[in-house]
């Protein structure tokens, strides 16, 4: 069920260590808490349920400018995903919170500080978030 779409999307033949199993969990719809070292897969855990789910993963991450460049490979690879942050101008800002409310948007990657936006939250209530995933542990205190 996996092997497919990792090659289709990813390039890749097999999960590293500790991936599958937190990938099979996230699309049973369980509670993960998974801790990986820098550069050992981690983003590969939401990434993979987020084409494969339904509706909208919702990341929250402090590290917006180091996203980039998945979201960039996502969309290479025809994932429709996003981000909001302060580089965005206002009708750029609103365009993506339009797809994301549109369930147009499989990933949306936001900061933390996002949550203390009222607009944001109001909006936040008309989106179809599947999958919620904190990609750094200190994002959780937060």
């Amino acid at each position: 069920m996996l092997k497919k779409p990792l090659q289709k999307y990813f390039g890749f033949n097999s999960c590293l260590k500790g991936q599958e199993e937190v990938i099979r969990k996230v699309l049973e719809r369980q509670s993960v808490v998974a801790a990986f070292q820098t550069g050992a897969g981690k983003s590969l855990c939401y990434q993979l349920p987020a084409i494969l789910l339904s509706g909208m993963t919702l990341v929250v991450s402090p590290l917006l400018s180091l996203m980039k460049d998945q979201l960039d490979f996502l969309l290479e690879s025809n994932v429709p995903d996003a981000r909001l942050d302060s580089t965005l101008q206002k009708n750029e800002y609103n365009a993506i919170l339009t797809r994301a409310k549109n369930n147009e948007l499989k990933i949306l990657v936001i900061s933390v500080e996002r949550f203390k936006n009222e607009r944001f939250c109001s909006n936040l209530e008309q989106m179809n978030v599947t999958l919620l995933v904190v990609d750094e542990a200190h994002c959780i205190s937060e």
